[in-house]
């Protein structure tokens, strides 16, 4: 199917973190007309890389007039790096956040991060890209006060107050998956993919229960694999209840408010299904919001700010 035009008054937010690339040209009442998307992080291209796919998407939309970028295009591996915008902070300093730039011959805004020092310890903490779906979300529930959760490969736990991000804290759980299963002793016993089932339900027993250091636990799923207590085409999911009830004994410890919340689950559908799986086994309610319509709505919110 042939690509829209571009109209007037249309635009594009763009989604550029380190391994992949989305592109979404969206019309001036919000709704995505169209979406570009390649695997094409920051990370895997030059200058001269982001340059030609810039160009490719201005082909694929031709006259092209607003773009806007968020995501580690915007960082010191990305095309020019942006200062964060320190929490408390709302879409509004975001939006005085952004700096200018072109990029292939498309101008384009870059959209800050955001860094924030945790109530809880005082430690300081960053996030790239999760701002537009946060910001996003709050206009598609208007007034939301409380917790927001964007399981990932880097999961953020962000406090909302008075349309504001609070603070927030950021677990690696989905990184140390993905390399503990890819490499190393423990990818030997792995088969198959994550799922809701006993296994996954006993490592989140295990990983929440904070008796044992998730060192000593991680081991512990080899050991029953080799032992026969745990099936290989179980392990996934023990590994990752494991680091999931781990994370979440985290985020309990750090906002003991979380037990008495209704989490918003920002991200791709399967990897929410387990977060929403875990929080249930732990008394935790959640509901799950889709990341693509948490973007465009945040994308256009920060258009509409840009031009008033």
């Amino acid at each position: 199917m042939e690509a829209p035009v571009p109209r007037a008054d249309d635009f594009v937010g763009i989604n550029w973190g380190s391994t992949n690339f989305r592109a979404y040209l969206i019309g001036a009442d919000g709704v995505a007309i169209d979406e570009y998307s390649r695997p094409s992080g920051v990370a895997k291209l030059d200058r001269a890389g982001m340059e030609d796919l810039m160009r490719a998407v201005a082909a694929h939309w031709p006259g092209l007039q607003m773009a806007y970028a968020a995501g580690m295009i915007g960082s010191n591996v990305g095309w020019q790096d942006v200062p964060y915008v320190l929490a408390p902070a709302g879409l509004a300093e975001i939006a005085r956040g952004m700096v200018g730039t072109v990029i292939g011959g498309v101008p384009v805004r870059l959209v800050p991060g955001m860094a924030c020092r945790r109530a809880y310890d005082g430690g300081p903490d960053i996030l790239r890209g999760e701002e537009i779906e946060l910001f996003g979300f709050t206009q598609l529930h208007r007034g939301w006060d409380g917790f927001v959760a964007l399981p990932g490969t880097h999961t953020k736990w962000v406090r909302f107050s008075g349309g504001k991000v609070v603070d927030f804290f950021t677990s690696m759980s989905g990184e140390m998956y993905d390399r503990l299963t890819s490499a190393g002793l423990l990818a030997s016993i792995v088969e198959g993919e994550a799922q809701v089932g006993d296994a996954f339900l006993e490592g989140v027993r295990l990983g929440s229960a904070r008796q044992l250091g998730l060192g000593t636990l991680l081991f512990g799923a080899r050991a029953r694999v080799i032992r026969g207590a745990l099936p290989r085409t179980e392990s996934a999911s023990f590994l990752r209840g494991l680091l999931i009830g781990a994370e979440i004994a985290d985020a309990l410890a750090i906002h003991p408010g979380l037990a008495a919340a209704q989490i918003p689950l920002i991200g791709n559908g399967p990897l929410c299904q387990l977060y929403a799986a875990a929080l249930e086994s732990m008394q935790v309610g959640s509901w799950y919001v889709d990341s693509r319509a948490a973007c465009v709505a945040g994308f256009t919110a920060l258009h509409r700010l840009e031009m008033a």
